[in-house]
């Protein structure tokens, strides 16, 4: 059987999770979000590459030393290894989708 997943069903609320681990030998995860104006999650790492691609609005992004502004239409790609963060900076809900190159997200947390 195909599975078809409604994003509303997985967990999450602005961001909701999907793991490919979860759906058999699927070898890719990410969150579909929609984040708040001045959120975001802080400084951290994951062992694998992790592409984000903006929908709507705009992030600021840290990407090693790097302060990267992407808006709607813009990929950016991170390095496996890469301490990186993003937050909306600006006054509506940015929609975007971060892929995460792995069936399991692995994250380690750089900042509190």
């Amino acid at each position: 059987m195909i599975p078809v997943i409604n994003t509303s069903d997985l967990p999450g609320s602005t961001s909701r999770q999907f793991e490919g681990y979860h759906y058999g030998d699927v070898n890719v995860s990410f969150f579909v979000s929609a984040t708040p104006p001045g959120r975001g999650p802080s400084l951290h790492t994951h062992p694998y590459a992790e592409v984000f691609v903006v929908h709507e609005g705009q992030l600021t992004f840290v990407v090693g030393d790097a302060t990267i502004e992407a808006s709607a239409g813009k990929i950016v790609v991170v390095p496996a290894g890469t301490p990186h963060k993003f937050t909306n900076t600006s006054s509506e809900v940015v929609r975007h989708t971060d892929i995460h190159t792995s069936s399991r997200m692995e994250t380690t947390w750089l900042e509190e």
